[in-house]
């Protein structure tokens, strides 16, 4: 009966290892498939390349608005010069003006040969 007792206990004691070898190998487990994998990978590379051209195209719009308000500013200036030679223009066209520039030029005032033209 001894050897029987032994029998039985080596395997039982057998079964315990193979109990113990399975659940090491279940426990190996990977959370991620090598394919998941690759594919977070794939979503986290989309995700850079989308960021990057975002940045990108916002410093692209950042440059044509900077443009735009310098040409808005050059044109403002523009304008302001032009209001100012129209309004030199008309203090220099002044009736009493061309008569004095005409007198101090030698010539004379002759009604005759006046015409009168409006703008």
């Amino acid at each position: 009966m001894s050897n029987l007792a032994r029998q039985i206990q080596q395997e039982q004691q057998q079964r315990q290892q193979q109990v113990q070898k399975t659940k090491k190998s279940v426990q190996r487990q990977t959370l991620f498939s090598p394919g998941e994998k690759i594919l977070g990978i794939l979503f986290a590379g989309a995700v850079c390349i989308g960021a990057v051209t975002m940045v990108s195209n916002q410093s692209a719009i950042y440059e044509v608005n900077k443009n735009i308000q310098q040409t808005e500013a050059a044109i403002q200036g523009q304008t302001e010069q032009n209001k100012d030679l129209t309004m030199q223009v008309a203090e220099l066209s002044t009736y009493e003006r061309i008569k004095a520039k005409a007198e101090e030029l030698g010539l004379t005032f002759n009604e005759k040969n006046v015409k009168a033209v409006r703008d």
